[in-house]
C-alpha cells in the first residue's frame, strides 16, 4: 500500500509490503527501505521498532501524532479517497475551487495574486447556518476570485481560481 503523509509541513511517500509476521512489515519511506515491526499495545498506542530503534506512537484523533514526547501535525493522502477539487490536475495547473453547496460568501481570506500553501483557507461560506472554510487543495498563485463578501453562491459556481 502506498500513501503520501504531510508530516509538519513535509511530505513523505510511504510504502508498505506484509513480511512473514503480522507484525512485521518492510517500509519504503521516500525510497528508502527500512525493516519495521508495528504491535498496538491499546487503542490508538503503537511499539514500533524501526531498523532496531524502538519508539512509542501515540494518534490523538485529531490530526496529531506523539512520536515519543515529540507531538507532530499529520495528514494522509490517501489516492484511493475521492476529495472535491481534486483530480488528475489537482497538484499542476489551474484549478477552479467550487461551492459545494448553495450558501453565502462571508469573508474573502486571501487576494490576487497571493502566493497560498495547500491547505490555506481561501474564503468562508455560510451555508445551512454554518459557516465553512473552503481551502485551497494545492499550493499555488490566486489567479482570480470571482464573488465576495455578501454574494449569494450556487452549488458549483466557481468561487476562486488557483494555478
Amino acid at each position: 500500500m502506498r500513501r503520501q503523509y504531510l508530516i509538519s509541513g513535509k511530505t513523505l511517500t510511504v510504502e508498505t509490503s506484509p513480511s512473514s509476521s503480522s507484525s512485521q512489515r518492510t517500509l519504503l519511506v521516500d525510497g528508502v527501505p527500512h525493516n519495521a515491526d508495528v504491535v498496538c499495545v491499546e487503542p490508538n498506542v503503537y511499539s514500533v521498532l524501526i531498523d532496531r530503534r524502538s519508539t512509542d506512537v501515540t494518534i490523538d484523533g485529531g490530526g496529531h501524532v506523539w512520536v515519543g514526547s515529540t507531538r507532530l501535525s499529520v495528514e494522509i493522502h490517501d489516492p484511493r479517497k475521492w476529495s472535491r477539487g481534486q483530480g488528475a490536475d489537482a497538484e499542476h495547473g489551474t484549478i477552479a475551487l467550487k461551492a459545494a453547496m448553495p450558501g453565502k460568501v462571508v469573508a474573502v481570506l486571501v487576494e490576487v495574486g497571493e502566493a497560498i500553501e495547500t491547505g490555506k483557507g481561501v474564503l468562508v461560506v455560510e451555508a445551512m447556518k454554518m459557516q465553512n472554510e473552503v481551502k485551497s487543495p494545492k499550493s499555488g498563485t490566486v489567479q482570480a476570485i470571482r464573488v465576495s463578501p455578501g454574494d449569494s453562491v450556487a452549488a458549483g459556481q466557481v468561487l476562486v481560481v488557483i494555478e
